[in-house]
């Protein structure tokens, strides 16, 4: 019985927070969805079904296949039951494979312990059978096994991506303090953008969010930057699948007439690397960049699109004193410019963000490595309706 096509349970992993929006993308690839936590989804398929979701999912992390669940008290009572699963029947012969684990049992106090008994297990029942030893070590460029342990329950699965899905590919160039790709792709989908009206991204670094939605809005997927996956390195692994399922990535890209993306940084250099990711992204000729200071940055009159912002927050690049201005300046900028558009800024800080001096109609809560932070969203009327300043305004 092949992997490739027998059905198991699959869990998509993300980072905190993603999930709502990971959970849409699978959906729209036509899965069924059997459950959604904090760091993922879990359904059900093949790993041919694995290999769409590697191509596709912007959201996500990784796609973990599960091969089976038991119980295990200890590292060891790990090592007895994965010693007696018919490793040679997976892992390519000769063959290279790594391991990766998150565990959570009171009798490991190093990760890496673990990782080794289920390496141990793997190489001796592979040795015991063909008489060879795999080649193992910790690059993700072959075939991955992961564990899953909590307490007593364990559970092992083919990864089948291998290095994160998170990075997309395409930025070279990665600039200070960069967005991951992934939670750049849920905080677009978090806002209202219809992926045909303007996206304006002032400040824009590296070029991440504006590239995102000029991707976005012409359905390139990750997919396209991307030659090496896990499932690749598996016994049974049919090439056809994959060349039928890349192909469809091309094939997929659509036209949006029109369609403006606007994007400036005060920096010559983040704007010239930005535009160096852009051309790398397939979309250099989508996005129109500029060299100027964000209140100087072209909004398209008489149309509703979104204004985004990510400026520093102060927790690695900036100085909190100096930034308080920049933020007031962002609520001019949206008040004065920005009517008839919905206005976002992405912040880990919340002090800072009262000194834009509008209510924000919503506050998506999202995370970058571990900064608690806001996508906040502002109504920006025009004429009469023009949010005013509430100086009573203090939290929010």
């Amino acid at each position: 019985m092949s992997l490739y096509t027998s059905r198991s349970v699959i869990i998509v992993t993300c980072p905190k927070r993603l999930a709502p929006y990971l959970e849409q993308e699978i959906k729209g690839l036509g899965f069924a969805i059997d459950e959604t936590f904090i760091t993922g989804v879990r359904l059900s398929g093949t790993i041919n079904d694995c290999i769409r979701l590697n191509l596709n999912l912007r959201c996500a992390s990784q796609v973990l296949y599960s091969l089976e669940k038991f119980e295990a008290d200890n590292a060891d009572a790990i090592y007895k039951k994965l010693l007696a699963y018919p490793w040679e029947t997976i892992l390519p012969d000769p063959g290279y494979f790594s391991i990766t684990s998150n565990v959570n049992n009171p009798t490991i106090n190093n990760s890496m312990f673990a990782n080794l008994r289920v390496k141990d297990a793997i190489v001796d029942r592979i040795r015991e059978q063909t008489g060879k030893r795999p080649s193992t070590g910790s690059e993700l460029t072959g075939a991955v096994i992961h564990l899953f342990w909590k307490n007593e329950r364990a559970e092992v699965f083919v990864d089948t991506s291998g290095d994160s899905l998170g990075r997309h590919g395409y930025r070279k160039i990665p600039g200070q303090a960069p967005m991951l790709e992934a939670l750049a792709s849920a905080t677009i989908y978090a806002t209202r953008w219809d992926q045909k009206s303007p996206f304006v991204n002032p400040m824009c670094g590296s070029g991440t969010l504006a590239i995102e939605a000029a991707m976005i809005a012409t359905n390139r997927r990750p997919g396209l930057f991307r030659t090496n996956y896990a499932f690749m390195h598996l016994q049974g692994y049919d090439e056809s699948v994959y060349l039928q399922e890349d192909a469809l990535l091309e094939k997929q890209i659509i036209e949006v007439p029109g369609l403006q993306i606007i994007a400036t940084d005060y920096s010559a250099r983040a704007v010239e690397n930005a535009k160096k990711n852009a051309i790398a992204a397939g979309v250099g000729g989508l996005i129109d960049f500029a060299v100027c200071d964000f209140a100087l940055t072209e909004v398209p009159a008489g149309k509703q699109g979104v204004f985004y912002v990510n400026p520093e927050y102060g927790e690695r690049l900036g100085d909190v004193k100096e930034l308080e201005a920049t933020y007031a300046r962002i609520g001019d900028f949206m008040k004065q410019k920005c009517g008839g558009y919905f206005g976002y800024v992405f912040t880990g800080n919340l002090e800072l963000a009262k000194k834009i001096g509008l209510k924000a109609k919503r506050r998506i809560e999202f995370y970058t490595s571990k900064i608690d932070c806001r996508l906040l969203e502002y109504e920006l009327y025009s004429g009469s309706r023009e949010p005013k300043l509430n100086k009573e305004e203090t939290s929010l």
